[in-house]
């Protein structure tokens, strides 16, 4: 039996972009443009009427931007029963504090809109399988800068106590940017304790994905020196 097909809603106010991404995406047998949108406020209608499975959104968009459009459509995921839908968002790398606040706000990673076509095409389906989209070169990046800034102040986490001291290990490995295989290298693990490790990870916590727990381990002060870090290396 043949899979459905990933559900895709492209988001951005760039007419060329949207009609490009859309010919990209329908050229493969495994994803499908359900929708082009050009604001926010019309993202956050199509999540809610179509239920895609990704939606990738533009940050600079007239009227609702696409950061407080991820925002709403992350919100409205809360006690649904239903497959959640995943947030991808593009940007250029330009736009650092957009692209995480909307990583804040629930997005399931980022994209660059220079990047290979043929990246593009796996960022999504890793995406719609319910991983974050944690390349070590830039999401690493683009939290630690935050995280080192004078005015960020790392919250006490009161979240982070009830993880075992072999939880906090493997979420500080997650937030290097490393993959289950490396991470069950590095312990000296099996794969499947890896996975167990990242499901009560994401249970205890309370997020949704990779990402998510990226930036928990970042604003929680569990990674203190991000600019100097060298275990994804």
């Amino acid at each position: 039996m043949t899979a459905s097909p990933i559900r895709v809603v492209v988001a951005d106010d760039q007419e060329l972009l949207r009609v490009g991404l859309r010919m990209l995406l329908d050229t493969t047998d495994d994803l499908r443009v359900v929708a082009e949108v050009e604001d926010g406020r019309q993202a956050v209608q199509a999540a809610r009427d179509l239920r895609p499975d990704v939606v990738l959104m533009d940050i600079r968009m007239p009227g609702v931007d696409g950061l407080e459009a991820t925002r709403r459509i992350c919100a409205e995921q809360a006690g649904r029963t239903e497959a959640p839908i995943r947030v991808l968002v593009l940007t250029t790398f330009d736009l650092d504090e957009y692209v995480y606040g909307a990583l804040r706000a629930g997005a399931s990673g980022f994209l660059l809109k220079d990047m290979p076509p043929l990246d593009l095409l796996s960022a999504i389906r890793v995406v719609a399988s319910g991983e974050g989209l944690l390349a070590p070169t830039v999401t690493r990046r683009l939290i630690a800068e935050f995280a080192r800034r004078p005015e960020f102040e790392p919250p006490l986490s009161r979240e982070l106590t009830g993880l075992t001291d072999r939880e906090r290990e493997v979420l500080v490995l997650i937030a290097h940017g490393l993959s289950n295989p490396r991470i069950a290298q590095r312990l000296g693990v099996s794969m499947s304790t890896v996975k167990t490790h990242v499901r009560r990870l994401l249970a205890k916590l309370a997020v949704g994905d990779r990402t998510q727990l990226v930036i928990i381990a970042y604003e929680s002060g569990l990674i203190p020196s991000p600019g100097t870090d060298r275990a994804g290396a």
